[in-house]
């Protein structure tokens, strides 16, 4: 099931369920957001099925505008240096431990939304990444549990300005520009991703790819990742976890390749679509 936010022309972000080339809206069901809908759990997944297969009050998908699938997660937990080769490239040791930094959630835009150069920033660079959304929340959560707190997953971009991140030890004020957090175009269920390690993970810019990899090289898996951060913080509803960027970013190349304007860039992972991106000077 492909979970979306979206809006009609002169309308409000609303909830639905993607079906083939049609959008299915669970307002009707009393989601007023991607957001309730997770939080509500099996009855929302059970009813959003009830809805798709009565196949009444459809809106074609060409006819409507996709939103970021959560506009507002309550938290966006990202992984570093998570793909062997990524670490490699980075000159940086393999951690021991996953290395955790945060986005806020202004940072977040959908797909189709332009991302923005800021122009205090020389360095902008993209990042293809996996994210799992958290579906029931929780501390102290065993790893071999992991399944149980997965709503979903999506593709992200964690879009970096490598001049502000390599600053000080701290990156996170490279990572969260607004823009810097595209989304999308969808939440596939957990229940559509039968191996969520064995995805393959791309990114092209202007049709060139230049990181292509797959899940299987993760460092940290899912459930290793769902048991650490929840040793220390409770996981809630809606929560992103990003799982990290295999080799091919922008920095580490000679000569570096730096985002620029006028450039289209497609994060794609096996089986969650992809998503699409415009880039533009602030």
């Amino acid at each position: 099931m492909k979970i979306v936010s979206f809006s009609q022309p002169g309308g409000s972000a609303q909830a639905g369920v993607v079906s083939e080339d049609l959008i299915f809206p669970l307002s009707g069901a009393g989601f007023s957001s991607t957001l309730d809908f997770i939080t509500a759990g099996a009855p929302a997944l059970a009813k959003a099925k009830e809805i798709v297969s009565a196949g009444q009050g459809s809106i074609a998908l060409k006819a409507v505008k996709l939103l970021a699938p959560i506009a507002r997660p309550p938290k966006i937990v990202c992984v570093g240096l998570n793909y062997r080769d990524h670490a490699i490239e980075s000159k940086m040791e393999i951690p021991k431990v996953p290395t955790i930094f945060c986005k806020f959630p202004t940072a977040i835009i959908g797909p189709g939304d332009s991302i923005v150069l800021p122009k205090n920033s020389t360095q902008p660079d993209y990042e293809a990444e996996f994210a799992v959304i958290i579906g029931k929340g929780g501390r102290h959560i065993a790893a071999h549990r992991w399944q149980e707190h997965v709503f979903g997953y999506t593709n992200l971009n964690d879009v970096s300005a490598r001049d502000f991140q390599m600053a000080t030890t701290q990156w996170m004020m490279g990572k969260t520009f607004d823009t810097f957090c595209p989304i999308g175009p969808w939440i596939v269920t957990a229940d559509e991703i039968p191996d969520p390690h064995a995805l393959d993970i791309s990114i092209t810019i202007n049709g060139e790819v230049l990181q292509s990899s797959n899940t299987t090289h993760l460092i940290f898996r899912i459930p290793d990742l769902i048991a650490h951060l929840s040793s220390v913080f409770t996981l809630e509803p809606g929560d992103i976890i990003s799982t990290g960027t295999p080799a091919g970013v922008g920095f580490a190349r000679k000569p570096p390749r730096w985002l620029a304007a006028g450039d289209e860039v497609v994060v794609r992972v096996q089986g969650l679509g992809e998503l699409r991106n415009p880039v533009v000077a602030e």
